[in-house]
């Protein structure tokens, strides 16, 4: 009897104990715990940094009238998240650059200024959050929640994205505007993703694609590199950061 105490007893501690090594389960957190806890956390790296220098590559590419054009954009952007961008150098198809990247270009620095920027931005007061699973993006574990925007907006989207779990900063983001920009334009499906370098998060990449009922099937790239924090505190990398979310409006 004496023995079977014991067994019981062993039992009840391993089932109640975490075994050496293992680290207690913490309690998943929901979608609008993680947001707050992301834009806090976002909020701390901008004071970190304040602001940052970098450069962009577009590429555009329409299918339908075999038309292309590439666009080398330097952007500075200010303490308080204010871009300015200045275009280095051109090539391709000129109406591509007049009236699609020249364009999104405005209209990016307009929804950077202080005034516009808190509408923009991936928070309560502009989206209502949904916690989809804990999954894991480039073998690290995420939190995948859908985003739904709370107004129809040019500067907002609907979509999905993936939180890192560890460093609750924006990993991926898919979705379409909250708002068709253009009678003209059918669709718009764009993908930003994330990557880490060093204690910093910067986008790797947006990929964009636009269905017009004229001009067809466009797709848009943005490359980011060449990224220097402001700050004399931050950690200096060769990477690109950019911290606001939206489609490429064509």
């Amino acid at each position: 009897m004496k023995n079977i105490h014991s067994i019981i007893a062993i039992l009840f501690l391993s089932a109640s104990v975490p075994l050496f090594g293992q680290v207690p389960l913490r309690p998943t957190p929901n979608a609008d715990e993680v947001m707050a806890i992301m834009f806090e956390r976002d909020t701390q790296r901008e004071m970190l940094e304040g602001g940052y220098s970098g450069s962009r590559e577009y590429v555009f590419d329409n299918s339908k009238f075999n038309k292309r054009a590439e666009m080398l954009v330097s952007i500075t952007c200010d303490p308080d998240g204010t871009k300015h961008f200045q275009v280095v150098t051109e090539e391709g198809w000129k109406s591509a650059h007049k009236h699609v990247l020249h364009k999104m270009l405005e209209s990016e620095s307009d929804s950077s200024q202080p005034m516009i920027r808190p509408k923009t931005r991936i928070i309560s007061e502009n989206y209502t959050f949904q916690l989809v699973e804990l999954g894991t993006l480039d073998g690290r574990p995420t939190y995948v929640i859908d985003a739904l925007p709370k107004r129809q907006d040019k500067y907002l989207f609907r979509g999905r994205i993936w939180v890192d779990a560890e460093d609750y900063a924006l990993a991926r983001v898919e979705g379409e505007p909250a708002k068709n920009p253009s009678f003209w334009i059918r669709s718009v499906h764009f993908v930003q993703q994330y990557h880490k370098s060093g204690d910093l998060w910067f986008p790797a990449l947006t990929s964009s694609v636009t269905e017009a009922r004229f001009f067809g099937t466009t797709k848009v790239n943005i490359r980011y590199f060449d990224y220097t924090p402001l700050s004399a505190k931050a950690p200096a990398i060769a990477s690109p950061k950019f911290r606001e979310v939206g489609y490429v409006q064509h």
